[in-house]
């Protein structure tokens, strides 16, 4: 009889497994997710180490509650919340200031262009209202469907569409503005 390897299970077999006591099945669900969860957390919080122990705290959450898991969504989807979640309970309770990365850019025009194209996005990006931001940084910067994205915020298809909309609109304004164009 062949044994199936935990790397060829799909996540809900996995999530189950885990439920069951599988001691390894988590494991795997964090191998496969833990850099996607990071950069959902780290545009999110806009903080490295933040995002790091917002994963980590959602990580553990997630192990912890895996009996709560529906099979409504998608196990990702299911992360992505969990994510959210642990990000913006840190981010009220913690009202964390994110420093810009230093760069090293020497005589290099066009990647300084770049970078300033970078921040200012990240500028506009910020200066966004919290839904908003967040349901950009989920359908346009992670790829998420907007179904996937209104489960993971916990709102209607049509405030997902709604607040990318406006979202998308406002930033255009502030990068014409920042660039000077009309």
């Amino acid at each position: 009889m062949a044994t199936t390897s935990l790397r060829d299970l799909d996540d809900r077999e996995l999530l189950r497994r885990h439920v069951d006591g599988d001691p390894d099945a988590f494991g795997e669900l964090f191998r496969r997710h833990r850099d996607r969860m990071w950069a959902v957390a780290l545009r999110t919080t806009r903080n490295p180490e933040l995002a790091a122990d917002c994963v980590q705290d959602a990580f553990i959450s997630a192990f912890r509650r895996a009996g709560s898991y529906r099979g409504d969504a998608a196990v990702t989807t299911w992360l992505h919340r969990i994510v959210v979640n642990a990000c913006l309970d840190r981010l009220r309770r913690d009202k964390p200031t994110s420093p810009l990365p230093e760069h090293d850019l020497a005589d290099k025009r066009d990647a300084q262009a770049s970078v300033d194209t970078r921040l200012d996005v990240r500028e506009a990006l910020e200066r966004l209202p919290e839904g908003q931001r967040l349901a950009l940084v989920l359908v346009d910067m992670h790829g998420l469907s907007v179904l996937e994205a209104a489960a993971v915020l916990e709102v209607a298809e049509g405030t997902v569409k709604s607040r990318c909309s406006r979202g998308r609109e406002a930033m255009a304004a502030m990068l014409r503005e920042r660039s000077g164009q009309p």
